[in-house]
């Protein structure tokens, strides 16, 4: 059982940045992915990473060339750096991590693909 904890969630100005951090309790050798929730809507896809080797990444159309993932091996750890953040980015945003490497967007950005989340961490982005 892999443990994901995230960090770095808050309130920010519009057009501002904030980074969120995933921490795994131990080496995941799977995918690894962002997903938000904002307040009555379903949760959606926001980024994704596979392999701790082989970089490879994955966007949502409404966080491209914004958003950026990435991870640290050595700490084992998955970054969401977010910038030019907008209202519509305010949402709970989750960490997810699969027991397998996906290389299909249609995979990487359905929930359904992941084993492990974390709780959770809120993003409040004022305009």
């Amino acid at each position: 059982q892999v443990q994901l904890v995230e960090s770095g969630g808050g309130l920010v100005q519009a057009g501002g940045s904030l980074r969120l951090s995933c921490t795994a309790s131990r080496r995941t050798s799977g995918t690894m992915a962002w997903f938000r929730q904002a307040l009555g809507k379903e949760r959606e896809f926001v980024a994704a990473i596979s392999s701790w080797q082989e970089t490879q990444t994955y966007y949502a159309d409404s966080v491209k060339g914004r958003f950026t993932i990435s991870r640290d091996n050595a700490k084992d750890v998955v970054y969401l750096q977010m910038n030019n953040l907008k209202s519509e980015d305010t949402a709970d945003y989750y960490c997810a991590g699969a027991g397998t490497i996906y290389f299909s967007f249609d995979f990487v950005a359905d929930e359904n693909t992941y084993a492990y989340w974390g709780q959770g961490t809120q993003v409040t982005v004022s305009s």
